[in-house]
């Protein structure tokens, strides 16, 4: 069962390191990014760290407004 907790950990973390770096290539903020996506700055950042497990209509929210499909 551990194993399974440390490959969703990893999961979550991939997905918030391209989340990150897509906000980042496009020289945004995490408060630029939630003012795009509509999602709060702090839960954007809990993703961005693998903290917090993003739901699909958020994930296509954040992808919708960085234009990014990488992810």
């Amino acid at each position: 069962m551990k194993a399974k907790k440390n490959s969703n950990k990893d999961f979550l973390l991939q997905i918030g390191q391209k989340i990150r770096f897509s906000r980042e290539q496009k020289g945004w903020s995490q408060e630029t990014l939630s003012f795009n996506s509509q999602l709060h700055r702090t839960y954007i950042g809990a993703v961005e760290r693998g903290e917090r497990n993003i739901s699909i209509l958020n994930l296509k929210k954040n992808r919708r407004s960085t234009r990014c499909s990488d992810y």
